[in-house]
């Protein structure tokens, strides 16, 4: 006797229930849209912050000193403040910082209480003279290496009393660094200065060698306490090393 039971049709099994939905897998939960994010509320009537003013910072400089470095990155962190360089003298350096926002000055300097002064840097003195000199055989000089030797000090000399075994020179006080050098050129006698200074006035016919165990000289940032401004604790930074984005 023959089957009567038919098989269906391909394609036409029923659907069980619930076929077709996603069922969340053992041991994870079912995800959660999440709301969408309202856009942030606009104010059209909100005025525009107001450009700064137009300000310059004045920073004083004494002879020697190279602050090239700081002032590129002045100009690339602050664009809209311009900055001035002054030429300062050490003798009047002082002074100088009443007229100045700050000033890269020569330590000590006079009435510190009124003053914000951070030290930068220390300078090494070397002995300046004739490049003929038996003195530039060598790579240093020691204090001994000076016996007898004119020792020529300019009015604006920064270093003061070396206590060092030369003799004075018989004729009238130089007034600058400058002309010290020049005289010195010539075989007359020695100077010295802090490095910075011997290479600002460099002349072929001079060098100069580190005196071992001199006195170094301190260069330092200053400016009034008063005037703690802003402008000067950016530069503050940029001299500290913090980068654009640290805190003080």
């Amino acid at each position: 006797m023959k089957n009567d039971r038919r098989r269906p049709a391909r394609g036409g099994r029923p659907a069980r229930p619930g076929a077709g939905k996603q069922t969340p897998q053992k041991g994870k939960p079912a995800q959660k849209k999440s709301p969408a994010k309202k856009a942030p509320s606009v104010r059209f009537d909100e005025p525009a912050p107001l450009p700064e003013e137009p300000r310059v910072f004045r920073l004083g400089v004494i002879p020697g000193a190279t602050p090239g470095k700081w002032v590129d990155l002045w100009k690339q962190r602050m664009p809209h403040v311009e900055i001035e360089l002054v030429p300062i003298s050490v003798s009047a350096q002082r002074r100088h910082l009443d007229e100045l926002d700050a000033g890269i000055v020569r330590m000590p300097v006079e009435h510190p209480d009124a003053l914000h002064v951070i030290p930068l840097y220390d300078e090494l003195p070397v002995v300046v003279a004739s490049a003929e000199s038996h003195l530039m055989a060598g790579d240093q000089l020691q204090a001994d290496d000076l016996a007898g030797e004119v020792l020529i000090t300019p009015a604006d000399d920064v270093l003061g009393d070396l206590a060092l075994p030369t003799v004075a020179p018989r004729f009238a006080q130089l007034a600058s660094t400058e002309d010290a050098i020049a005289t010195a050129a010539t075989g007359t006698g020695i100077v010295v200065v802090p490095m910075s200074l011997a290479r600002l006035h460099h002349r072929k016919d001079a060098d100069y060698r580190l005196l071992a165990g001199g006195p170094t000289s301190t260069v330092g940032l200053a400016w009034r306490r008063e005037a703690t401004t802003p402008d000067v604790e950016a530069f503050v930074g940029i001299v500290r090393g913090r980068t654009a984005n640290s805190s003080r």
